[in-house]
């Protein structure tokens, strides 16, 4: 069953980066692949674990023409944190109005041991080159996760 974004733009929006700078999606990653995963919180053990697991596998990512970013509402100083304490060696994105999360599904009501509040999903989203979301993945397991996305853009990509 493919998502309702499948096949559509990535919606322009301006996010801060953990670079130090603010990056233009779809603009700034034109003529790449794409890869933008949301997670709900900065340093939380599912988070950590797919963050690293995604900076594991960074080059792999590079190799096949892709740039990755992880998206959460978290600040910019916590996404700091966060990349200085696991040595994460690709941007974060701090989105904490929901500026894409919100658009794209991705922030909204969310259970957690029975607990329902407001939040993001862990979702991941593969960007063309052309900036057209190719492949959503909604709710995804952290740990599998990143061979799914990898697959898919080496399928996609042809590399």
């Amino acid at each position: 069953m493919s998502d309702s974004w499948e096949g559509k733009k990535l919606p322009e929006v301006s996010l801060s980066s953990s670079a130090g700078s603010t990056v233009n999606l779809p603009k700034d990653s034109a003529g790449s692949w794409t890869l933008l995963y949301f997670y709900p919180k900065d340093d939380t053990p599912g988070c950590t674990k797919q963050a690293c697991s995604y900076r594991d596998n960074l080059e792999k990512f590079t190799q096949a023409g892709a740039k990755v970013y992880g998206i959460s509402s978290d600040s910019l100083d916590s996404h700091k944190q966060f990349i200085d304490k696991f040595n994460l060696s690709f941007p974060l994105l701090s989105d904490p109005k929901q500026t894409l999360s919100g658009p794209l599904g991705v922030y909204g009501d969310q259970e957690w041991q029975g607990r329902v509040f407001k939040g993001l999903s862990r979702d991941s989203f593969l960007v063309g080159p052309d900036g057209t979301i190719r492949k959503v993945w909604r709710k995804v397991d952290p740990t599998k996760t990143v061979a799914e996305t990898l697959e898919a853009i080496l399928k996609e990509a042809g590399a």
